[in-house]
């Protein structure tokens, strides 16, 4: 038995979890790992964060108790080593957006309405202190990963960046650069649950909000409605828009340009990170989504706002053939992957 794993089991004996069975649930792309616990027929998951990595266990903490207090489903903390990288949570079952639009396709619009007002509630309530305020110029440079990571890969030679960031800071500070609000930036089907039993916005379980920030509007909308890892019909991105600035009282014209700023800093970030997972975790698992994100940016840079960006994309940015992904996937590092 791994330090790593003595350690869990020290923490579920002195939450009183010792007894437990455990089953493994899905990862996602963080080190994070997660456990469903059965005992004396109550379930908890467990939450194995260990520390020096990315994820911060305290933020994930803080920020559920915020979500919980403002009156979301996000998992309610059972118990907790900060120090060691453990937490026990509520179990909120498995019923992601994901798994139940797989089966049901037709729900689509039904289940994705809840989560827009879900985000209008978290966007309105008070947000806590002390969270990350990025400038456009930070943003910008976070979607330098497309040319940092994707596009070395790709062509084998590093590229100036800093053009396309230019465009894209520019095109930030003109229409994405508003006030800030509470966003949660993996606002995904994958990280969303149905919980049909609970009562109006406590509907929409909430998973993976650690990352929560100060941000745009429209960041996390643009996170639902462009999901790199499953398709929203055309009807729904247009009718969940809609339904947003309706409740936001936003200006719609002024907001179409905000959704394409966003959707492409977010996009050309997507790039690059599904790259790195590949060349620096040995996860070659999410290059076949990069078509997807791919085409997002697409329609995205295709918005007037966005002429000089598109410009710098199209130079520097080869399109992902199948080709292109296999030259990528023969340089994936030889890490286990997930």
């Amino acid at each position: 038995m791994t330090d790593r794993a003595k350690a869990a089991v020290r923490f579920l004996a002195e939450s009183d979890w010792g007894a437990a069975e455990r089953s493994h649930l899905a990862g996602d792309a963080s080190d994070r790992r997660y456990e469903r616990l059965q005992l004396d027929g109550r379930t908890a998951v467990l939450m194995d964060s260990p520390p020096g990595g990315a994820d911060d266990v305290q933020a994930f903490v803080s920020m559920a108790r915020h979500l919980r207090g403002v009156g979301l489903s996000a998992p309610e903390i059972f118990a907790e080593n900060i120090a060691e990288g453990f937490l026990l949570l509520e179990d909120l079952g498995d019923a992601l957006l994901t798994r139940l639009l797989k089966a049901n396709p037709d729900r689509e619009a039904a289940l994705y309405a809840p989560t827009v007002d879900v985000l209008h509630h978290l966007q309105t309530a008070p947000a806590p202190m002390g969270l990350p305020d990025l400038s456009a110029a930070d943003w910008a440079q976070a979607a330098g990963l497309a040319v940092d990571c994707y596009a070395l890969a790709a062509a084998g030679n590093r590229a100036d960046p800093e053009p396309l960031l230019a465009a894209l800071t520019s095109a930030l500070a003109t229409h994405a650069d508003r006030p800030r609000v509470l966003i949660l930036r993996d606002f995904h089907a994958d990280n969303l649950l149905w919980l049909p039993d609970r009562v109006g916005l406590a509907k929409v379980g909430l998973l993976d909000f650690q990352l929560g920030q100060m941000g745009q509007p429209g960041y996390d909308l643009v996170s639902l409605l462009q999901d790199a890892r499953r398709d929203v019909t055309p009807a729904t991105e247009t009718a969940m828009i809609a339904r947003f600035v309706a409740a936001t009282g936003a200006e719609a014209k002024a907001f179409a340009a905000q959704y394409a700023v966003l959707g492409a800093q977010r996009a050309l970030r997507i790039l690059g990170v599904f790259t790195r997972l590949c060349l620096s975790s040995g996860k070659p698992g999410y290059l076949p989504l990069i078509p997807r994100v791919w085409g997002q940016l697409q329609r995205n840079l295709a918005h007037p706002a966005l002429t000089g960006l598109r410009a710098e994309c199209a130079r520097l940015l080869p399109e992902p053939t199948p080709e292109l992904l296999m030259r990528i996937e023969s340089q994936c590092a030889t890490s286990p992957s997930r």
